[in-house]
């Protein structure tokens, strides 16, 4: 296992390679993460990692989900942020770090399929499930900014979780971080969603289950003084809405000396004034006697 910001990087011969496959390898799309139908994302119960693996591993595994998911030669992702398809040509792997217990983090940089000169920076998370690497999630990182004739990448707020612990060795900390609150609610969301990519969430005022699409995690972490719960923000967007978002809040808890979600609240929903989408909220924080987790 590497520490934090051990960094790697992909030989040309074995680019070549993998760009040789990429060209001629069958188009299947794997749903490991949920965002493609026809599979389900939640884990079979109690799995556990029964070898050990190594940076070659979560290389090799990169490479397997970037050809599984190619069409016409090109990577395709859907970016929740932006609720598009981006047509993506692999550069290289940049980093692989690895945290215990939380999984592998594969920094990738690819470019747009038609511009070159727009650079991606995506995040591949793996967790161990078994003898395999279970692909959680893939997060843009860096996305390509505009400079007269050119492009540069810039990083994308709010930073995923797994950016946030770079000084900090996850076995050395006497105090919960907020980094790991936000990790334990990823985890949630992405072991419960269904097939299509949705998590299914109950509206308490209404009584309906709405499916709704996670776009991401906000920051503060927020920590009850009194009930030691902690809650944070999340956004998420009504399916095939541009403009229709949810702010989902979800309340965690040790138990056992692990962090779970024991709670998903609606906190604020979508409502239509004069032809633009707002969020309404159901409650508020007033009254609440918390401090911030950092």
């Amino acid at each position: 296992m590497t520490k934090l910001g051990f960094d790697i990087g992909i030989s040309l011969a074995r680019a070549a390679v993998f760009a040789a496959a990429l060209s001629v390898c069958a188009p299947a799309v794997m749903a490991e993460e949920g965002t493609q139908a026809g599979q389900s994302a939640t884990p079979a119960p109690g799995a556990k990692a029964t070898r050990e693996f190594t940076e070659d591993d979560v290389d090799k595994r990169v490479q397997e989900v970037i050809v599984e998911r190619s069409k016409d030669g090109a990577f395709v992702f859907h970016d929740p942020k932006l609720d598009a398809d981006l047509n993506l040509i692999y550069e290289q792997i940049k980093t692989v770090r690895g945290m215990e217990g939380y999984g592998w983090f594969a920094n990738v940089i690819f470019h747009d399929k038609d511009q070159a000169k727009k650079q991606y920076a995506i995040d591949f998370w793996f967790k161990p499930e078994g003898d395999q690497l279970k692909l959680m999630d893939i997060r843009v990182q860096k996305g390509p900014k505009q400079d007269g004739d050119g492009y540069y990448m810039v990083t994308r707020m709010p930073v995923a979780w797994w950016w946030l612990p770079v000084q900090e060795h996850p076995g050395d900390m006497e105090v919960t971080r907020a980094w790991q609150v936000m990790s334990a609610i990823h985890s949630y969301i992405a072991t419960h969603k269904d097939a299509n990519g949705a998590l299914e969430i109950k509206d308490d005022k209404t009584g309906e289950t709405l499916p709704l699409d996670f776009v991401e995690i906000h920051q503060p972490v927020r920590h009850l003084k009194k009930e030691g719960e902690y809650f944070v923000c999340t956004d998420f967007r009504k399916p095939g809405s541009k403009d229709e978002y949810y702010d989902i809040d979800f309340w965690v808890n040790q138990k056992g000396g692990k962090l779970q979600v024991d709670n998903v609240k609606i906190h604020k929903v979508p409502v239509q004034e004069d032809g633009i989408w707002t969020q309404v909220p159901r409650y508020t924080f007033e009254g609440m006697d918390f401090d911030v987790t950092n």
